[in-house]
C-alpha cells in the first residue's frame, strides 16, 4: 500500500507509535497487584500491557482477575507525569508521521489510552500537533474492536470511507477488527514478534516497522 493513495490516516497510540519503558510497566502492575491482593508475573504484565492474548477482558478472566475490578485500579495507579516521562516515540513511527504530513490528508488518533494519560504522552513525545482529531475510548465512545470510536474520529475529521479511502494502523487484533468494522483498510504492526504473541495477526498490510509504509509509497 502507498500512503499517498489514501485520503485520510488513522493511528493507534500505545504499541503502535509509542511504547513505555518496561520499568514503568512493571511498577504499574506491582501497584495494581498490591491493591488487588494478587501478584502479576512479568509474563502476565506483558500480555496484558500489549494485549498479546487478544481480548484483555478474556485474558483477565482466564487468570482469575475480575476486569471490572482491574481496570479502575489500573487507571487509579497510573501517574500521567511518570507515564509520559517513561514513554518514547518509535523512530519508524516518527518517519511515517513525517511522510504522512508530506502527502497530506486529515489525520486522527484512536486509542484505548485514557485522556488523562494520552495528553501528557503526546506532549512529551511532541506529536500532538500531528493529529486533527484524537479519540480516547470510553464507555460513551465505545471500545475497539467496535467501530464506534473510529467512526467518531472520522466524524471529527469530516471524512467518510464511502467517499474516500482511509486506513487504521494498530498493533493488536482489536485494531485490525475495528478498522474492518469501520470500513477501513487495516495495517498491523508486529512489535513483539509472532512467537511471543503466540499467533499471527492478519491485516490488509502487515509490517514490523511503520517506515515500511514509507518505503512502499
Amino acid at each position: 500500500m502507498a500512503v499517498a493513495d489514501y485520503d485520510f490516516h488513522l493511528f493507534d497510540l500505545d504499541g503502535t507509535l509509542v511504547d513505555a519503558e518496561w520499568e514503568y510497566t512493571r511498577t504499574v502492575f506491582d501497584r495494581v497487584g498490591d491493591r488487588l491482593g494478587r501478584e502479576f508475573s512479568d509474563r502476565e504484565a506483558r500480555v496484558l500491557w500489549h494485549g498479546l492474548g487478544g481480548s484483555r477482558a478474556e485474558t483477565l478472566r482466564g487468570i482469575g482477575v475480575d476486569p471490572d475490578a482491574f481496570w479502575p485500579t489500573f487507571h487509579a495507579v497510573e501517574d500521567p507525569v511518570a507515564r509520559a516521562e517513561a514513554t518514547y516515540l518509535h523512530e519508524d513511527a516518527a518517519r511515517l508521521l513525517d511522510h504522512v504530513s508530506e502527502v497530506g490528508g486529515p489525520t486522527g488518533l484512536v486509542t484505548h489510552c485514557q485522556e488523562f494519560l494520552a495528553e501528557p504522552v503526546l506532549d512529551h513525545v511532541d506529536i500532538g500537533d500531528r493529529f486533527d482529531a484524537v479519540v480516547c475510548c470510553t464507555d460513551e465512545t465505545g471500545w475497539k474492536p467496535e467501530p464506534d470510536p473510529i467512526e467518531a474520529a472520522m466524524g471529527e475529521l469530516g471524512v467518510d470511507p464511502d467517499r474516500g479511502r482511509g486506513y487504521y494502523v494498530g498493533d493488536g487484533e482489536s485494531d485490525v477488527a475495528a478498522a474492518w468494522n469501520a470500513g477501513l483498510d487495516a495495517v498491523h504492526v508486529e512489535r513483539v514478534g509472532h512467537d511471543e504473541r503466540g499467533r499471527c495477526v492478519l491485516g490488509d498490510r502487515r509490517v514490523t516497522r511503520l517506515d515500511e509504509l514509507v518505503d512502499a509509497s
